[in-house]
């Protein structure tokens, strides 16, 4: 019974419908293909520039004609009220609703159409099934966070229920918890496992230290897909080891859906069906493949909400082996607000302090987790979970290579947690700083 297809055409969405849409969509040859992706950025844009009184002031100087002279849309530009930023014709009754986890620093309520929120899981749906994964009948082990009030707390269990789910608590990663997830997995007949990283990271590190091998005693599971956020080379062997299945690199956003799924070549594949994506460097001008800049989006279908030239707040390299219709993604390289200045002017990626030190701290199984918080432009803190005190020399170690990779005079701090604070939603920010 597709009992998930059957919830969303009860609730009003078209997924039937999306599902035939997206088969006519890859069915086209590249020509045609781009021609198709043209047409529906004019079609969106003018559909906003005519329905959307909030868009058609933002876009106020657009030239149809010109699609470099749309504006980029920024989350800051999108945090009023939302019934000022619908087009004519929907509300809050007849769209689906949402925010957006917040993990920017800048969380906002958003709105899809109907027919959007459909086609964004016909889309997740056909990826899955590149791994012999259905949306409908197999059996997904979900580590992911959950609303901690009853209303919400409750009705996440049951969309666990009907989306044939169990849900893993990514709040709780004690052994203790961890002894209880394993006998769900010896009980239970789990296709695949999805969810944020850094959780089942933790998890796998737990099967480490009991020498277990996840697929031995649930043989049924075919996959793992991560997600949310970044996946280290180091944590794609763990994974690999521990759990026993493939790994699969999934990056998406609440508000657009699918971005980019990793297939069986370990390419990373763009959805360009449903969106259109671009690289663009500080000046909004697009850049060529290879070359690094900020992740800019169109949703080509939302009809209810504007998400045109949309700056997701990411920086990615599109591969120089990319296609119009087959665009890959060469790399994530992070969080735009999640760059570190540092006294001499000098501008390093966050995740690269968090790299540097991830290849000392964890290589002896001592720590648990831990992140990077930037205070000044030269004071650093990090905030770890362990068994036992770092000592002196693994610090000055650390702090050593920090100063290699970077630049001398650093100040480091360390400090021991018990746990550490993940964001609402579960997600755990590897860096961040308060310099920006």
């Amino acid at each position: 019974m597709k009992l998930f297809d059957l919830t969303l055409q009860l609730n009003g969405f078209p997924i039937r419908k999306a599902r035939k849409h997206l088969k006519k969509i890859q069915k086209q040859s590249e020509s045609e293909f781009e021609t198709y992706v043209e047409n529906k950025k004019k079609e969106i844009l003018n559909y906003h520039i005519k329905n959307n009184s909030f868009y058609r002031s933002f876009g106020k100087n657009i030239d149809i004609t010109d699609w470099n002279s749309v504006p980029v849309l920024t989350k800051q530009d999108l945090q009023i009220p939302l019934r000022t930023r619908l087009s004519d014709g929907f509300n809050v009754k007849n769209v689906y609703l949402n925010k957006t986890s917040g993990s920017s620093g800048d969380p906002f309520v958003f709105a899809k159409d109907k027919f959007c929120h459909a086609l964004t899981w016909a889309i997740f749906s056909d990826q899955y099934n590149w791994f012999g994964l259905d949306i409908n009948t197999s059996k997904q082990a979900r580590f992911y966070g959950i609303p901690l009030d009853k209303i919400g707390f409750y009705k996440e269990r049951l969309k666990d229920f009907l989306s044939n789910r169990f849900r893993f608590s990514v709040f709780d990663l004690s052994h203790a918890k961890f002894k209880k997830n394993l006998n769900k997995f010896k009980t239970s007949k789990f296709d695949y496992i999805i969810g944020y990283t850094s959780s089942i990271v933790q998890f796998a590190k737990f099967l480490k230290r009991k020498r277990i091998v996840l697929s031995t005693i649930c043989p049924t599971l075919k996959t793992c897909i991560v997600t949310s956020e970044m996946l280290f080379k180091d944590d794609l062997f763990l994974l690999e080891k521990q759990l026993g299945i493939p790994i699969i690199n999934e990056y998406g956003a609440a508000e657009l859906g699918l971005i980019a799924f990793q297939n069986k070549e370990n390419n990373w594949i763009i959805n360009n069906e449903d969106l259109f994506v671009e690289i663009l460097d500080d000046n909004n001008v697009v850049l060529p493949y290879g070359k690094e800049g900020r992740i800019v989006i169109t949703s080509l279908y939302n009809k209810a909400h504007p998400f045109i030239r949309y700056d997701l707040g990411d920086r990615g390299v599109l591969s120089e082996e990319s296609t119009f219709k087959t665009p890959i993604l060469k790399s994530l390289i992070g969080r735009t607000n999640d760059i570190a200045i540092l006294s001499s002017g000098k501008k390093a990626a966050g995740l690269t302090f968090y790299y540097i030190t991830k290849s000392i701290i964890e290589d002896d199984g001592n720590v648990k987790e831990f992140v990077i918080e930037q205070l000044t432009k030269s004071d650093f803190k990090i905030l770890y979970v362990s068994t036992k005190e770092l000592t002196e020399s693994k610090k000055k170690r650390i702090v050593d290579e920090m100063e290699k990779y970077l630049e001398p005079g650093l100040n480091i701090t360390f400090e021991r947690q018990s746990k550490l604070v993940r964001s609402k939603s579960g997600k755990l920010k590897q860096f961040s700083s308060l310099v920006n």
